[in-house]
């Protein structure tokens, strides 16, 4: 990221892709359904902090290369700039497992607008980095992860509610989710709410 990122007097844009959809926690001036072009949303993130811990990790979305990604474009004032990227940076950066971009993307509403937005990319270099893991393997981590911001099964069910509430469906989370849901057995057993 160029160094002069910080001190720019503009607005800044921010793309969300995940629990930033349901949980901004920053203040915006404007919130607009985005495309983001040349990454996707995956569950490829290990959690040793916020949905796991290192002894029982749980599972976080990245922005992985390729594809596409919907999600929403947060726009804040520049006068908010610096105490946002604080925000963001404490809470998104504990232990630096995605890498700040600025890429540009589609708001949804305004075909023809493109802005540059603050995007999280995972780094695959990063120890945290899980790539792409089977569904058996994502409905262990999920039911068990559990963090200072709570169960990894809320964090994916909240996910999948606000991306249906946008008119999105994520085929992949959203399988989760109906397996957290207990819609399917998973090796011979029902899945119930309650459980993990």
């Amino acid at each position: 990221m160029d160094p002069s990122f910080d001190h720019r007097q503009e607005d800044l844009w921010v793309f969300a892709y995940g629990s930033l959809i349901w949980r901004p926690g920053f203040t915006h001036a404007e919130r607009v359904p985005a495309r983001l072009i040349g990454a996707h949303r995956a569950l490829c993130v290990y959690s040793f902090v916020h949905r796991g811990t290192p002894e029982r990790p749980g599972l976080v979305l990245g922005l992985d290369h390729g594809g596409t990604c919907r999600g929403v474009a947060y726009r804040v004032t520049a006068r908010r700039r610096a105490e946002t990227l604080a925000y963001l940076r404490e809470r998104e950066q504990v232990t630096s497992v995605y890498i700040e971009r600025l890429r540009p993307v589609v708001l949804v509403d305004h075909p023809e607008m493109r802005v540059q937005a603050l995007c999280y990319m995972v780094d695959r270099s990063h120890a945290q980095y899980a790539g792409k893991l089977g569904i058996a393997e994502q409905l262990h981590l999920v039911r068990h992860g559990h963090g200072k911001s709570g169960a990894n099964r809320d964090y994916v069910l909240a996910t999948v509610r606000a991306l249906e509430s946008m008119g999105c469906r994520d085929r992949e989370l959203h399988l989760l989710a109906e397996r957290l849901h207990g819609i399917h057995e998973v090796h011979g057993e029902e899945v119930h709410p309650g459980t993990g």
